[in-house]
């Protein structure tokens, strides 16, 4: 117990040194200003990434295409080697596979029980994509930018292409659900909710850019590039990861039920009340 007290006492003691030194250091040697890091942090036009033939792109491009090809591949590793190994007694790894399809598939169930299977593993597939981009800015990934700065590859979906993308995406799916059980009742069902593929893209792409900008404005200043950005990144990080996948998916399994749901289905619920009384 001793050794764990000192051991804590040290490394708190190594802290305040380095936040002295940095204070007394003062901040120097910024090539831009804090409006120019934050702006480019939301428009991308001066830390560009030669991509594919030499041509500049947004750095959340090459994120995406990233955590894309990560969890194809992990995917395919799961397919191949993991699940075939399944028993009847699952193991840790078995388990948390089988929780957390069982967590959209639920999801799916309850709230379009009436047709939900496709609609589970598009909720699985943008879950772990939203989850997985978020999480993906915490691995610090470097890359050189057209000019031959170093850059660290954001999340995809702070970029409001690949935010605008995945919204019209899922607004798609709630349309192909619309049709699939109402036909030309279920188009105008949702396109009622014209301003949905909107909302959805704004809501994923201001809060991972909020979460994006606060740890830039840390990391811009030298006072306060030690200890503090871990605990903000980290922090801002996981919330948004767990909190914007659960929304995203749970608005999509809500109106794609609403927009699926059989005529006769909402006339039966709407006459059982009179025939209990």
């Amino acid at each position: 117990m001793k050794q764990h007290k000192k051991g804590l006492f040290l490394w708190l003691a190594a802290v305040a040194l380095l936040l002295a030194g940095a204070l007394l250091a003062g901040s120097h040697g910024h090539g831009e200003t804090v409006q120019e890091a934050m702006r480019d942090a939301v428009l991308h036009n001066l830390n560009q990434i030669p991509f594919l033939g030499g041509k500049a792109v947004n750095p959340g491009l090459v994120s995406a295409m990233t955590v894309t090809a990560v969890l194809l591949v992990l995917a395919a590793l799961a397919r191949i080697l993991v699940i075939p190994r399944f028993r009847m007694i699952p193991g840790r790894l078995q388990l948390l596979l089988e929780e957390l399809v069982g967590l959209f598939d639920r999801m799916a169930q309850a709230n379009s029980p009436h047709r939900h299977g496709f609609l589970g593993v598009y909720l699985f597939g943008a879950g772990a994509y939203v989850f997985v981009g978020t999480l993906f800015e915490l691995l610090g990934l470097q890359a050189v930018t057209a000019q031959g700065h170093s850059v660290t590859l954001p999340a995809p979906l702070s970029d409001v292409n690949a935010a605008i993308a995945l919204g019209v995406l899922s607004y798609l799916v709630i349309l192909s659900g619309g049709i699939a059980g109402n036909r030309l009742r279920g188009v105008g069902r949702t396109l009622k909710e014209f301003s949905l593929p909107i909302s959805m893209s704004f809501r994923l792409f201001g809060a991972l850019l909020s979460g994006l900008l606060v740890t830039e404005l840390v990391y811009y200043f030298n006072q306060l590039s030690f200890v503090v950005p871990v605990v903000v990144g980290v922090l801002f990080t996981l919330l948004h990861a767990l909190i914007q996948s659960y929304v995203l998916t749970m608005l999509t399994a809500l109106f794609y039920g609403e927009v699926s749901e059989p005529p006769h289905r909402k006339a039966n619920e709407k006459k059982l009340p009179a025939s209990g009384d």
